[in-house]
């Protein structure tokens, strides 16, 4: 079996989560214990999971509906339809927070804790089970250290830090392994040319490659009003996929090159190099984004 990992995903609003779930699927390195939805309405979240999983034919995962905080646009309502959660053949935990902290503790290995959103999910179950540090780790796609969005030189308050920045204060405070992808390396991360094709192309045979083509297109179409995205053309490239670089460093540094940082979360979600921080291994450089990116294509086209 591969590494025990869950996954906290605040998807349904960013079309990267489906790309890095469905990458997910695909790692024969994980082992996929538990999905866990964070922050919005997580009901909606869990039915994005539980439509994914029942298409991916892995019903066997569990999915943890978390802590239902503030209200975003349902950017992928187009792709869900009115699919209800009861018909989920697996199991729905109400309680998202207990099944996570329920999971690390039961389990014989040590948990990689896959964080691709807000953390309250994972800050409350520290607060309710400080132990879980004990048997797990957490890799995040988190921060902006020396570069931000888009490949900018200045680094910026990035998204899934910003939001609950007390709860990734806790996250990242606790004393447990820390490995993030910032935007340094992950924002720069999209399919192009022939590479999307290859998964557009695949799409049209394999339904599992289907669910990220159909959920990318459905939801540029809904998002289409979006600064970031006027020059962007949805046939020819994908958004930024921030988040499957932590699915991949879940199993691999490989293509990256790491440095162990100090690092600090402010109140205002800033992520500062400062000494009096805890030691984080963040990967800040490429070091074969090529090959990184004909593994993710090669992982979603023969799914």
């Amino acid at each position: 079996m591969g590494i025990p990992v869950i996954l906290d995903t605040d998807i349904g609003f960013d079309v990267d989560d489906v790309w890095a779930l469905v990458f997910l699927l695909q790692c024969p390195e994980l082992d996929v214990k538990l999905i866990t939805t964070s922050t919005g309405d997580t009901v909606y979240r869990a039915r994005m999971v539980a439509k994914i999983l029942e298409i991916a034919g892995r019903e066997d995962i569990p999915i943890g509906i978390g802590l239902p905080l503030d209200s975003m646009a349902e950017t992928h309502a187009s792709w869900l339809g009115d699919y209800p959660l009861a018909d989920y053949a697996g199991k729905v935990f109400r309680d998202g927070v207990g099944a996570l902290c329920e999971t690390i503790v039961a389990s014989e290995e040590m948990v990689s804790l896959i964080c691709i959103g807000p953390l309250p999910n994972v800050a409350a179950a520290l607060a309710r089970e400080p132990e879980i540090v004990n048997n797990a780790r957490f890799v995040g796609m988190h921060g902006s250290i020396r570069r931000g969005y888009l490949g900018s030189p200045k680094p910026m308050r990035e998204y899934n830090v910003k939001q609950y920045a007390h709860s990734c204060q806790a996250v990242f405070a606790a004393p447990w392994e820390k490995v993030i992808t910032p935007l340094d390396t992950c924002g720069t991360v999209v399919l192009k040319d022939e590479r999307f094709a290859r998964v557009l192309e695949a799409a049209q045979a394999n339904e599992i490659t289907a669910i990220v083509a159909d959920n990318h297109l459905q939801w540029f179409e809904a998002v289409r009003d979006w600064p970031v995205l006027q020059d962007v053309d949805p046939l020819r490239q994908s958004s930024v996929l921030y988040d499957t670089v932590a699915i991949y460093l879940a199993f691999s540094t490989d293509f990256l090159a790491m440095e162990m940082l100090p690092i600090v979360v402010t109140a205002d979600g800033k992520t500062l190099i400062d000494e009096t921080g805890e030691p984080v291994s963040c990967a800040m450089e490429w070091k074969d984004k090529d090959a990184f990116l004909d593994l993710l294509v090669e992982r979603l086209v023969n799914a």
